[in-house]
């Protein structure tokens, strides 16, 4: 044995070859964390020292080759002054460099997944063989920052520029197929000749076959491309890139310039390029805060996984209710493996819902990422029914009726005489108490909440709604299903609108009264999407629907009428009357017209201004009112509400809390979520700027959890402020 470590080894093989093995002892994955680079170190210089080696392999004993950095261990470095975090950093390029500069070849046999770092140290090899079921990527872009261990240089001297910009700007894991056709990787091999693939690929360096030299020489050199031809490139990358990134995400501007710094010289030089440019994005607010919501889902994934030790394993699932929703939660499922019954109460429900999910599949046949027989096969995990006896043997019913209490309630009764007594009875409404609906049952402990958000297949936050006599298990249960099916659940107490609607309504009750003050809503909308939302309140109520919110907004008034409860005739309403529900009539606050693609796009209305004009009881001019005091006004709401929501034990963590809006209703990402945003203003200029709306009543009242954090200099994350 060369070198053995608790993270990797190092044994000879016959014909002089050596075999350097990722084996974590520790851990059931790889991971570059410290200790694996410290050990990486010691082997890489053990066989620089070895003059009798002719040749490396390098191999995982893991399910996946390496799953990338330890983001955990790394953000440290983010903290350090500017020159410290360099050195660190390109002390793992010189490591990296050694290996690519060894007098014999190089090929890493990649197994599983091999991303960020795990696929930047292989980028440093010769050659590189993946199975058929691995891939390959690097997802530093999702973290506000870019390959910063040679991916940003050496991957596009491998694959050409364009094809560099695509798998950097958009982060995505490359499949087999597509990394073998751009070059990223050499060969692709079924999972049980990859090592045989491995040795033979050194044996034919070995012999002569293969120049390994000269395509060592391509990654240390400049890129194969004239001045013009690399500025065209890098201004078409830049047009598209940057338009697609916008205004709020500074690493793919960073990432762009620094690699066309580097484009033409040596690695030595590129990596101190390349290392310049990681640290300016990794030392953005932006990058915190992804970072931080990465760390925020990784400790959600921790503690669903520990939940859902007790849970049952849902093999057979049925929805009650068919229509868009029941057939998204049915592709859900079938596309996921869980087969899913359909019930409803006539022929024409279920067809609608089996067209919903058919539409569904056929996008991704159409898309490339399916073929028509694995559709077909997805499909007949969705069977339909008239009677309740069909679904008698369902683990979990997702009951996605209409949202009325008695009828869900009925529904419920109904079900629980028909199933096991082991099935959990779990509703997907979005704002009726779920203690409320199992007072219809025998059994209460066995009802929980699911509630899913629209559209089902995009939409990744599933809020799970324990009742006040719901079941550990029924939650374990619900929860697991949740992630079996491709969801992110965050459990929930059970209160009016939950977690995300409770917080939701607050905000488009300040965007009400802005309007009803004479705020432009064309306005209020423009300033909101440029705040860094997806969609501005008026917009966004024309997407759920106009009497989805009417209906909502009375529910959560009655939840909660010192601050929820409306006390002017509200535009919304005024527009509901009209019989302008929004998109689904063409018309709410905008008018909606069909694309060449048949997606509604937004115009801007007349009708619907002067409806909204007539019912406004303006006090001001609509140009009164500054860009920072509608976010102000639009923000204070949401984000107090949300503290209260913590307050109230509704979520138990700042982590559920701002994961739930990230997923659930497109809370800035870049922004962190709104109990981060709130660090990032301090708890205590918060309060100050809540106590300057007093005025406009109990949703800008500060809550004593804030106020006490604000006395103290405390945050939510990270202690003192």
């Amino acid at each position: 044995m060369l070198f053995e470590g608790q993270c990797l080894f190092v044994k000879r093989l016959d014909s002089g070859v050596a075999e350097l093995n990722f084996n974590r002892s520790d851990l059931p994955i790889n991971k570059l964390d410290l200790k694996t680079l410290s050990e990486f170190k010691e082997a890489i210089t053990a066989l620089d020292a070895d003059t009798s080696i002719k040749g490396l392999l390098l191999t995982s004993a893991k399910k996946d080759f390496i799953v990338g950095a330890d983001i955990t261990e790394f953000i440290g470095w983010f903290g350090l002054p500017e020159s410290e975090f360099a050195t660190r950093l390109l002390d793992v390029h010189k490591v990296f460099a050694t290996l690519e500069d060894f007098p014999f070849p190089t090929v890493s046999a990649i197994n599983g997944v091999a991303l960020g770092g795990g696929f930047e140290l292989p980028l440093s090899t010769d050659y590189r063989i993946m199975t058929t079921k691995g891939r390959v990527g690097l997802p530093e872009i999702n973290l506000g920052i870019f390959p910063g261990w040679g991916g940003s240089f050496r991957l596009p001297r491998l694959i050409g520029l364009d094809n560099a910009f695509k798998w950097i700007a958009t982060g995505k894991a490359q499949r087999p197929k597509d990394a073998l056709k751009e070059g990223g990787v050499d060969a692709v091999v079924e999972p049980d000749k990859l090592y045989e693939a491995g040795i033979k690929l050194l044996e034919r360096c070995m012999a002569g076959e293969l120049d390994y030299k000269a395509r060592r020489e391509e990654k240390r050199n400049g890129i194969k491309l004239n001045k013009l031809e690399q500025l065209m490139s890098f201004e078409t990358a830049r047009g598209m890139i940057l338009g697609k990134a916008g205004p709020h995400y500074p690493a793919p501007k960073i990432m762009l310039n620094t690699m066309q710094k580097h484009a033409n010289l040596h690695r030595d030089e590129a990596m101190t390029i390349e290392v310049n440019g990681f640290v300016k994005a990794a030392k953005t607010d932006v990058a915190i805060n992804l970072v931080g919501l990465f760390l925020n889902d990784q400790a959600l994934k921790r503690q669903a996984s520990k939940l859902t030790k007790i849970a049952t394993k849902v093999k057979t699932a049925a929805v009650l209710g068919a229509g868009v929703m029941g057939g998204g939660i049915a592709y859900q499922s079938a596309l996921k493996g869980t087969p899913i019954i359909m019930k409803d109460i006539n022929d024409e429900a279920l067809a609608l819902g089996m067209k919903e999910a058919k539409k569904l599949l056929a996008k991704r046949v159409k898309r490339g990422i399916m073929t028509e027989d694995v559709m077909m096969d997805t499909l007949s995990r969705i069977n339909t029914t008239l009677t309740y006896g069909d679904v008698a043997n369902a683990n979990i019913v997702v009951e996605a009726v209409v949202e009325n209490v008695n009828i869900k309630k009925s529904v419920l009764s109904e079900l629980e005489d028909v199933v096991s007594e082991d099935t959990i009875l779990a509703s997907n409404t979005s704002t009726i108490s779920i203690t409320e609906l199992a007072t219809a049952t025998k059994h209460p402990e066995r009802v929980c909440g699911m509630h899913f958000f629209n559209p089902v297949p995009l939409m990744p936050l599933v809020e799970v709604i324990r009742g006040d006599k719901s079941s550990d298990e029924s939650i374990a249960t619900t929860v697991a299903y949740a992630l079996a099916i491709g969801k992110k659940p965050i459990v929930v107490n059970d209160c009016p609108g939950f977690m995300v609607n409770r917080v939701l309504f607050p905000y488009l009750n300040a965007f009400e009264k802005l309007v009803n003050d004479g705020a432009d809503f064309l306005h209020i909308d423009k300033v909101m999407e440029d705040f860094g939302w997806p969609m501005g309140p008026a917009y966004l109520l024309d997407v759920v629907g106009l009497d989805v919110a009417c209906h909502g907004s009375a529910v959560m008034a009655e939840g909660f009428p010192d601050r929820m409860k409306i006390d002017f005739n509200s535009a919304t309403e005024a527009l509901f009357k009209a019989k302008r529900l929004g998109q689904k009539t063409g018309g709410g606050y905008y008018r909606y017209e069909p694309d060449r693609r048949g997606k509604p796009q937004k115009k801007k209305d007349d009708e619907a201004i002067a409806l909204v004009n007539k019912t406004s009881n303006a006090i001001r001019q609509a140009d009164e009112f500054s860009d920072e005091e509608i976010i102000e006004r639009m923000m204070l709401s949401l984000c107090l509400e949300v503290v209260r929501c913590l307050e109230d034990n509704i979520v138990d963590s700042p982590e559920s809390a701002d994961m739930s809006l990230i997923w659930g209703i497109g809370f800035p990402p870049f922004r962190g979520g709104a109990l981060r945003y709130i660090d990032s203003i301090s708890a205590k200029h918060f309060v100050t700027m809540a106590e300057t709306y007093s005025d406009l009543g109990d949703a800008y009242k500060v809550p004593k959890l804030l106020a006490d954090m604000a006395s103290s200099d405390l945050s939510f994350f990270g202690g003192e402020s």
